[in-house]
């Protein structure tokens, strides 16, 4: 079976670096959560899935206390990748693409992306017979100066374990993902609303519905109503703000992997090449359609401001230029 890190340099298109070491990880195609620590049950409730937590406004406690610098921050680390391109090639939408579509897309891929990351922290060491990423080496969710919490049901922000909470933001997306009222997968169930009144491809009419008066400078989007991206292909109304909450709950993840496991597992095993180049793709995504806010990507601002420097994050990504949905070149 391939390794994950070479399904990723094989979607890139370019050979993966040779003179990293032997990838030691290998992804399976089983769900996300399979290696999930063991830890106890946190109810799981509608307010506990869908709602987010938010201290001081930017989503996380800030340690008062100055931290020391880090190694990944620093360009000698930051431009390590398993291969080199533009990645605008990966994350800008194609011409035919509905922009809905292609965000789903990339929902689904980065989560691939990501779990394949994470199963490097979640194995067992033999030693201890602990994960890497465990209780009692993070008892917290944190990045940093930050600490993400949990909402329970009584919508209190409680702190977890970081293997507690990146288990249930894995189940929490896989969740949105599989969710058909949020990411439907029959183009038949695309709703009525999404067609201009008065047209003959109304679904289920046999003649047009007469509208009011109108003018020839009047915008298409306004004789249709509400228009949103994913709408003409029959994703709600609220789904680029799904896609925002799934990706603000990856960028934790990344921060976390670097924070707390950049030394260990990732650059004892030679393998921080491979989570740059996940991480700068990500990154890309989210920025060219504008999934995160700067408040969100706080904790890893000095890597990113490295990237931009040096255009890994390629001009049009970092001006948000793909939100409206107009073709990109790539």
């Amino acid at each position: 079976m391939a390794t994950f890190f070479q399904s990723v340099s094989r979607q890139f298109g370019r050979q993966s670096n040779k003179d990293g070491k032997n990838n030691q990880q290998k992804a399976q195609n089983s769900s996300p959560t399979s290696y999930t620590p063991s830890m106890p049950p946190l109810t799981n409730s509608p307010a506990v899935s869908s709602t987010l937590s938010l201290d001081n406004g930017y989503g996380g406690d800030r340690h008062a206390d100055d931290e020391p610098a880090k190694f990944f921050f620093k360009e000698k680390h930051a431009t390590n990748f398993i291969l080199k391109g533009n990645f605008m090639t990966l994350a800008a939408q194609p011409k035919h693409i509905e922009l809905g579509e292609w965000l789903a897309h990339q929902i689904v891929e980065q989560n691939r992306l990501l779990a394949g990351l994470l199963q490097c922290i979640q194995e067992i060491d033999s030693n201890t017979g602990l994960a890497v990423c465990s209780p009692r080496s993070c008892p917290t969710m944190s990045a940093g100066r930050h600490t993400y919490t949990w909402l329970n049901n009584d919508k209190t922000p409680i702190k977890v374990p970081a293997c507690q909470y990146i288990g249930l933001v894995q189940k929490w997306i896989v969740g949105k993902i599989h969710d058909p009222k949020i990411f439907p997968t029959d183009s038949t169930t695309v709703a009525a609303s999404t067609y201009a009144s008065g047209g003959m491809n109304t679904p289920g009419s046999t003649t047009p519905i007469p509208t009011g008066p109108t003018t020839l400078n009047t915008p298409l989007a306004t004789l249709a109503g509400n228009d949103w991206a994913g709408k003409s292909s029959g994703f709600p109304e609220s789904f680029l703000g799904d896609c925002k909450n799934i990706t603000r709950q990856m960028f934790r993840c990344y921060a976390h992997l670097y924070h707390a496991h950049w030394e260990n597992p990732f650059y004892h095993l030679g393998m921080d090449k491979q989570l740059n180049s996940c991480f700068v793709h990500f990154m890309t995504v989210a920025m060219l359609y504008k999934l995160l806010s700067e408040k969100d990507m706080e904790p890893m601002q000095p890597l990113i401001d490295i990237w931009l420097a040096n255009g890994a994050i390629p001009a049009d990504a970092a001006s948000g230029a793909g939100a409206s949905g107009a073709a990109i070149s790539s």
